[in-house]
């Protein structure tokens, strides 16, 4: 698999379940995404602008390919509420040839499946 093409994850959150899916629709839509998770409940706690916060969050992990990385990061960033909003590339480390194959497949533009 060439490096473009291996899988990646990005993890971002977001304020609710309806701000996630509204974010992680349009990135599968775009096929920037094979997949999101959405994890809601997530509690955390943070400093911003010099004061101590909590939050109910939703963690979002978005399955993707490597070679597509700075597309999905600016889109999230686009369409993201926060200010400044979490956003990680997680590298991934071996996985089944054919989940692997999917997450690549569903992130190509149709005309090159």
């Amino acid at each position: 698999m060439a490096n473009d093409e291996r899988p990646i994850l990005i993890y971002t959150t977001f304020p609710s379940l309806d701000e996630a899916k509204r974010v992680g629709d349009a990135l599968v839509a775009a096929r920037l995404a094979a997949c999101v998770n959405m994890f809601p409940g997530m509690i955390s706690i943070f400093e911003w602008k010099g004061a101590r916060e909590e939050a109910n969050e939703v963690a979002m992990i978005i399955k993707t390919r490597a070679g597509l990385a700075d597309r999905v990061m600016a889109e999230t960033k686009r369409l993201h509420p926060y200010e400044v909003p979490a956003l990680l590339v997680l590298p991934t480390v071996g996985g089944s040839a054919e989940y692997c194959g999917w997450i690549a497949g569903q992130t190509q533009s149709p005309e090159r499946k």
